[in-house]
């Protein structure tokens, strides 16, 4: 027990610095729950409700970088996000997750083939140029990835870089901004797991610390590491991602 708990810590600060430059965490701490002895469902519920205190804290302290996208205020967005995640929350906890997990590798591959278009081959905007796209097709994109981050919520930073990078965005706002909605998207999942599922309270605690303190680590990397060097790291991530989950499939 006392190793699952030191590889648990480790998951979680990793997963906690990791979310707040391009997400994924969910990608360290999934596999680690289960090593823990959890069945994935029961992992991913409790590694939805342990990297929510550090979304929310990391998305605070980096508030002041987060910004709307596609002529659309970050108050929209977040609510947006909320009804998302609450939808998604619900879904996971009525139908099974075996399905929707086979075309995470899918998604995974989509996000990081248009963030590396966003992010190295998408001509910049002129400061009076309209949005690329309209703001209804920003609402639709956010609802729809804030409900698979209900769902399941592996590689929803990675989905959310990729859309707010593609509508005008810099990696380091876009960043900023995906913490705050990725923090959004969990309140709702949260609350309503914490009603309809029992938890595994230990292997939370440790997750949830180590992955606030990994967090506010993740935001000074955001802060001053160079643009250019952000967009290799994440690009790098989402490959890795995209590898890894193709192989667990």
């Amino acid at each position: 027990m006392t190793l699952q708990l030191i590889l648990l810590g480790l998951a979680g600060f990793i997963a906690g610095a990791q979310n707040a430059v391009a997400g994924g965490g969910s990608f360290l701490t999934f596999p680690a729950l289960m090593f823990a002895g959890l069945d994935p469902r029961a992992a991913n519920i409790a590694s939805t409700i342990a990297l929510f205190p550090g979304q929310a804290t990391t998305g605070w302290t980096g508030r002041s970088m987060a910004e709307g996208a596609a002529g659309l205020s970050l108050r929209v967005l977040f609510i947006v996000s909320v009804i998302g995640g609450a939808i998604g929350a619900v879904l996971l906890l009525a139908t099974p997750v075996s399905v929707f997990t086979h075309l995470v590798p899918w998604l995974i591959l989509f996000a990081t083939a248009v963030f590396v278009w966003g992010s190295f081959f998408r001509k910049p905007l002129a400061e009076d140029a309209p949005p690329p796209i309209s703001p209804r097709a920003a609402v639709v994109l956010q609802f729809i990835i804030a409900i698979y981050g209900g769902y399941f919520g592996g590689g929803i930073g990675i989905l959310m870089v990729a859309a707010l990078t593609a509508v005008g965005l810099s990696v380091r706002h876009a960043s900023a901004t995906k913490n705050v909605l990725a923090g959004v998207v969990n309140v709702a999942a949260v609350v309503i797991f914490l009603i309809e599922s029992q938890q595994h309270w230990l292997l939370i605690l440790v997750l949830g610390v180590t992955a606030i303190a990994g967090g506010q680590m993740g935001v000074l990397i955001l802060r001053y590491v160079p643009e250019k060097i952000l967009r290799i790291v994440v690009t790098a991530i989402g490959v890795a991602l995209t590898i890894s989950m193709f192989m667990r499939s």
